[in-house]
């Protein structure tokens, strides 16, 4: 099979020759930038009265071959009227344009996606409803690390475990696993239905965020059922620059509050970055401190480090990243009695290595890679302390000294190949590696995923375009489906009005953690499964989408959307029906979730609005023995975002706010000794944050505000299910209170 995907590899790159030497006798390049010179992508250049198109790539950059003679250029960039440039093509030689300049607002280029797409390109244009939180809106949140520039997002839920420190994520009623989290496309490696990754990346190196609901199973495989969440790092803007930063924010943990030790979070950066005749050099230190030990919340002490070298040409871009992380979490107990205290730490630490290309040979063929590894491990170390001596042992108690490893290998490929106008391809090769040990891990496992997966961009129309694929995979484990098949089209209506459809089939191996982790100890009784079954799906999607541009002046998008997912032997927690006081995985016959979403983004002068509302329904598995009960459970949620700037004192002022709705769920509980079915729900509760950013001068900024607004602790729950390992019962934890943060932030950029 790898013969002959590597024979169509080879073929695609004939083609692409063959064509490039019939195509012209000389070469055009250039530049697009913003009106700041920053790197505009995703620009459309279009050759007058001809068919010939080519886009602006991630540094602006364009390169088009045409025959000899005088051509105009025309520049488009969404919401504007065309520039045009005229050039002269010399026969075999390259000509290098002066650059071009767009009055393109920021709030518009921010429009630019890349997760799923054959190339950067605007969120209009693309085939998938991509959601983007912009580096605009990330910088005037001050978020210490990843979860909380995702915490007011539709849709998206986390759950926090105040024992073991970790959180997991629910995205469109969809939970763990089924979240495909990438960092720069590649996937980043996770124990379990936890996605404690979120937080292990360093947040100031993230650019943007960029969110795909529904299932992205044929461009990432496995985990990809219910969404992606990808992080896009910084990249160098290209040419000559130096660029230094710094920053220092201290905030309280509600009341409680010690400068840069103790109770609050105290958060440091320091950071260089450095570019010079196509090469980059930089490097990225980071230090995270939390003490809330007296609201319950267990202490952390986390180091990040990152760096990245790369290389970069008008055709190649190669570049390798490093990202490492050290964590301590720290959960102390006093046995009042015998004057102990019991101190558990969580150490951890991650290690990825990432090795990126993007080649353009010419304008109808390019190719990415990407080699990725990473080495993560979790140890648990436990001491008692006698408070009366001082003296401190190692305990010896089920699960109290502990090492878990996890690690992967990740080879992927892609070629982009464009046969013409209206069609493109992209055949692509991912092989994924994983493996672990430890003392909880019944011997030392391995799962391997081998795929080939295809799909094509045809333009049916100049108001249709259509996007199948189809993957195909080989598990180790498990036996996938023959083909993953998707489909996604975008159909436009009007110049102002789009419309989007979807389906997706998808397709889920049980993770190492859910066949092979056992964990016991005082608050977790967890045992795995080696009995699992895959996990299937179908998705279906869609959304209208209204946009109205005006310049730098106005801007106003309007989008509806809804969704439905449909599961088969659904991978959840439940009682071992051999001990029932011990929680295992298991296999449930279906699952559905559903809902709709409505947004509103808009924009005038100074200020940026955002407003949104979702209604998600759950599956309710008891309404198949008692058809009296609704088949969902339904609850909603409504976001809004204010951004306003005063440019008179450079001064930005920020609200961030989401309602989440009451969580309602139906359990089988235990009453005089029969079985019944009962209503449980988590009340609803609401989050915000105002931030204000001042600046300074050109290289300092200072910023403060309140955080955690409407003082969120612990939400109510009538659940009866107390125990266990992944409890429902009893008070939920979402935050510690209202707080409020000062910071200062250095930025020097010498061009």
């Amino acid at each position: 099979m790898i013969k002959y995907l590597l024979l169509l590899l080879l073929i695609l790159l004939l083609f692409g020759n063959v064509a490039s030497s019939q195509s012209s006798d000389g070469t055009i390049q250039g530049r697009v930038v913003t009106s700041d010179n920053r790197p505009a992508a995703g620009v459309t250049i279009e050759v007058a009265n001809s068919r010939l198109v080519a886009v602006s790539h991630a540094d602006g950059r364009f390169t088009l071959k045409l025959r000899t003679g005088s051509y105009i250029l025309q520049f488009k960039a969404l919401g504007m009227l065309s520039t045009q440039q005229q050039v002269t093509v010399t026969a075999n030689s390259i000509t290098e344009t002066p650059d071009v300049k767009l009055k393109v607002s920021s709030f518009q280029l921010r429009d630019v996606v890349v997760t799923g797409q054959y190339a950067p390109q605007s969120m209009k244009n693309s085939v998938y409803m991509v959601r983007s939180i912009t580096s605009e809106q990330m910088r005037l949140r001050n978020p210490a690390k990843v979860q909380d520039v995702l915490t007011d997002q539709l849709g998206v839920r986390f759950t926090n475990d105040l024992t073991l420190g970790t959180t997991s994520i629910t995205l469109q009623g969809v939970a763990g696993q089924r979240v495909k989290l990438l960092l720069d496309g590649v996937p980043l490696l996770d124990r379990g239905d936890t996605r404690e990754s979120l937080n292990q990346i360093d947040v100031n190196t993230i650019d943007h965020i960029e969110i795909v609901d529904g299932p992205m199973s044929v461009s990432y495989g496995s985990d990809a059922l219910g969404g992606v969440i990808n992080l896009i790092t910084k990249k160098g803007r290209g040419g000559e620059s130096l660029l230094v930063y710094g920053r220092v924010q201290e905030e309280t943990a509600g009341k409680k509050y010690q400068a840069f030790d103790g109770p609050g979070t105290h958060h440091e950066n320091v950071g260089i970055n450095w570019e010079h005749n196509g090469w980059q050099l930089g490097g990225n230190i980071t230090r995270n401190n939390f003490d809330g030990a007296s609201l319950g919340w267990i202490p952390k002490d986390q180091y990040l480090g990152s760096g990245v070298i790369g290389y970069r040409t008008r055709a190649l871009n190669l570049w390798y990243r490093f990202d490492g992380v050290d964590e301590t979490l720290l959960n102390s107990r006093i046995i009042t009695a015998s004057n102990v205290q019991i101190d558990q730490k969580y150490l951890t630490n991650r290690f990825t290595h990432q090795l990126q290309a993007e080649w353009q040979i010419n304008n109808q063929l390019s190719f990415n890679g990407a080699a990725s590894y990473t080495d993560y491990s979790r140890r648990t170390q436990t001491t008692s302390l006698d408070l009366l001596t001082g003296d401190r042992r190692l305990t010896l108690g089920d699960g109290e000294q502990d090492k878990s490893v996890f690690d992967t290998k990740l080879l992927r490929g892609t070629a982009q190949y464009k046969l013409n106008n209206s069609v493109s391809f992209q055949p692509g090769l991912e092989f994924n590696l994983t493996g672990s040990s430890g003392a909880r891990i019944t011997g030392t496992p391995t799962i391997n995923d081998y795929a080939f997966f295809i799909s094509s961009e045809i333009r049916l129309s100049p108001s249709i375009n259509v996007r199948p694929g189809v993957r195909f995979t080989k598990n180790s484990v498990y036996d996938a489906p023959p083909a993953i098949p998707s489909i996604n089209t975008k159909i436009k209506l009007s110049n102002s009005l789009d419309l989007r459809l979807a389906y997706g089939r998808g397709f889920r191996a049980p993770a190492l953690r859910e066949l092979y982790f056992n964990f016991f100890d005082a608050s977790h009784s967890i045992m795995g499964n080696d009995q699992l079954k895959a996990e299937y799906s179908h998705s279906v999607n869609g959304s209208l989408t209204w946009q109205k541009l005006n310049s730098d002046v106005f801007s106003l998008r309007s989008s509806i959307g809804g969704f439905y997912n449909y599961f088969d032997n659904l991978i959840t927690t439940g009682f071992n029906p051999v001990n029932p006081a011990v929680t295992t995985y298991i296999n449930i016959n279906k699952y559905k979730t559903t809902g709709a979403t409505f947004e509103n983004t808009f924009g005038f002068k100074n200020l940026q609005a955002k407003v949104g509302f979702s209604y998600t329904g759950i599956y309710n598995e008891h309404a198949d023995q008692d058809p009296s009960l609704p088949g969902f459970t339904w609850y909603p949620e409504v976001n809004s975002n204010i951004l306003y700037s005063i440019k008179a004192v450079k001064t930005e002022l920020s609200f961030f706010y989401k309602y989440n709705g009451k969580l309602p769920t139906y359990e089988l509980i235990d009453v005089g000794g029969k079985p019944t079915i009962k209503l449980a729900q988590r009340s609803a509760f609401h989050i915000g944050d105002f931030t204000v950013n001042k600046y300074i001068n050109k290289v300092i900024t200072l910023s403060g505000g309140v955080k955690n607004i409407f003082n969120v602790t612990n939400v109510f729950n009538t659940s009866a299910n107390i125990g266990g390992a992944h409890s429902t019962g009893g008070p939920v934890p979402m935050g510690y209170g209202r707080s409020y943060f000062l910071g200062l932030t250095f930025q020097y950029n010498k061009n």
